[in-house]
C-alpha cells in the first residue's frame, strides 16, 4: 500500500513543530526518507526531530560521515547519502540500522534506493513562492506507517 499527504509549513518555527509531532509518532524500527530541493530543511527537520526525541547533541548534516548516532528517547540515526552517488554498490550495512533498535533518517534516499527496506515514510521538501514557506509531501510505502498518515492527517494547526 502506498499513500501520500501534503501540507504547508509557513516558517522555521513550525517546520520544528511538525517534527516533534512526527517524532511523537515514531517507534523503534522506523525508516524515515527525506528528499526534496537543497535548503529546503531536511537537517533542520531532522534537528527538530531529534530534538523531540531527546537528543541533546548538536545534529548537523553527516554528510562526510555518511551516518551519525545520536542517543535519545531511541537511538537516532542520521544518514546523509548523498556522497554515495547515483549506482552506490558500497554497502555500509544499512539493514543494522534499518531493522535496529532505533529511528533512521535517510537524507537523499534514491540514492540508496536498492538498499532500503520495503516500509517506509518519504518525506519530500520543496520550497514555494512564498519566502519561508515550505510544501512537505508524506508518502506512505507499506501498512506499517498507515497510522502514521492517519495521524498526521489529523493534526491540522502547526502555528499558533
Amino acid at each position: 500500500m502506498s499513500s501520500s499527504y501534503t501540507i504547508m509549513i509557513s516558517n522555521l518555527e513550525e517546520m520544528n513543530r511538525f517534527a516533534a509531532y512526527v517524532a511523537s509518532l515514531l517507534a523503534p524500527g522506523d525508516v524515515l526518507l527525506l528528499e526534496g530541493d537543497l535548503g529546503a530543511g531536511k537537517t533542520t527537520f531532522t534537528q527538530g526531530l531529534a530534538a523531540a526525541l531527546g537528543v541533546k547533541k548538536n545534529v548537523n548534516s553527516p554528510t562526510f560521515t555518511i551516518i551519525k548516532e545520536y542517543k535519545g528517547k531511541y537511538p537516532l540515526y542520521h544518514m546523509d547519502v548523498y556522497r554515495l552517488g547515483q549506482d552506490s554498490e558500497e554497502d555500509l550495512g544499512f539493514d543494522e540500522y534499518f531493522y535496529g533498535d532505533g529511528i533512521s533518517v535517510v537524507e537523499w534516499a534514491h540514492y540508496i534506493e536498492d538498499q532500503l527496506p520495503d516500509e517506509y515514510v518519504a518525506i519530500t521538501l520543496y520550497h514555494t513562492d512564498v519566502e519561508g514557506q515550505r510544501k512537505v509531501v508524506l508518502n506512505i510505502k507499506g501498512d506499517r506507517y498507515e497510522r502514521l498518515r492517519e495521524k498526521v492527517m489529523r493534526y491540522e494547526h502547526f502555528s499558533d
